[in-house]
C-alpha cells in the first residue's frame, strides 16, 4: 500500500505524520485520505501540494504499493 506524509497543518489535521492508504490512482489515494481524516484536512486540500516519491504528480499518475505521496500545504513564516 502507498504511504501518505502529512507534513505542517496537514500534520495537525491528521494527528499523524503518516497512514497507509490503498488506491490505484495518486487521486485514489488522496480521496481516501481526505474521506479517513475528514473536513479539516479537506479545507486544506485546495492550497496542499501533492507530490509522489518526491516529485510533483497529477491525480492521474498511478501508484505502487512502496510508492510515498507527501501533502504539503503552504508554509509561512520568517
Amino acid at each position: 500500500m502507498p504511504s501518505v506524509l502529512f507534513f505542517g497543518p496537514a500534520r495537525d489535521a491528521t494527528g499523524t505524520r503518516a497512514t497507509l492508504i490503498e488506491g490505484r490512482t495518486l487521486g485514489e489515494v488522496v480521496a481516501s485520505t481526505v474521506e479517513r481524516y475528514g473536513e479539516e484536512l479537506a479545507r486544506l486540500m485546495p492550497t496542499c501540494r501533492v507530490w509522489l516519491n518526491g516529485e510533483p504528480a497529477t491525480p492521474e499518475t498511478p501508484v505502487k504499493e512502496n510508492d510515498e505521496i507527501a501533502l504539503l500545504p503552504p508554509v509561512s513564516g520568517g
